[in-house]
């Protein structure tokens, strides 16, 4: 981002991926039974960055973590409860930051694991 006096420009351009917020989400069907799933509740535009990785050994299977950052434009709403969705990938949402006091933009950490 560029400094303009004292005020960070966003530059969406970085922004550049397209990536889903979604919610687990409890209902009921036409039938009256409940119904349990993740449904999209927002389609955001973001520049993603690896943090770090990990490799662990879980009951002698290799179990490989990554940390992305999401940065994306302030949404209201957005939580650790929920879950992005990347080029048919999951990541679980850690933490959800406030990136400054004027709410342009907010970082999302997330995790992914590959088995």
């Amino acid at each position: 981002m560029k400094q303009i006096k004292g005020i960070q420009k966003l530059n969406t351009g970085e922004m550049r991926n397209k990536i889903e917020i979604q919610e687990y989400v409890e209902s009921v069907n036409e039938n009256g039974y409940p119904v349990n799933d993740w449904e999209t509740k927002h389609v955001l535009w973001a520049k993603i960055k690896t943090v770090k990785g990990s490799e662990s050994i879980n009951a002698s299977a290799e179990i490989n973590t990554n940390m992305y950052r999401f940065i994306v434009r302030y949404t209201r709403g957005l939580n650790a409860k929920q879950r992005v969705l990347f080029k048919g990938r999951l990541y679980d949402i850690q933490a959800v930051l406030q990136d400054d006091e004027l709410m342009n933009t907010q970082t999302i950490i997330a995790l992914i694991k590959n088995q």
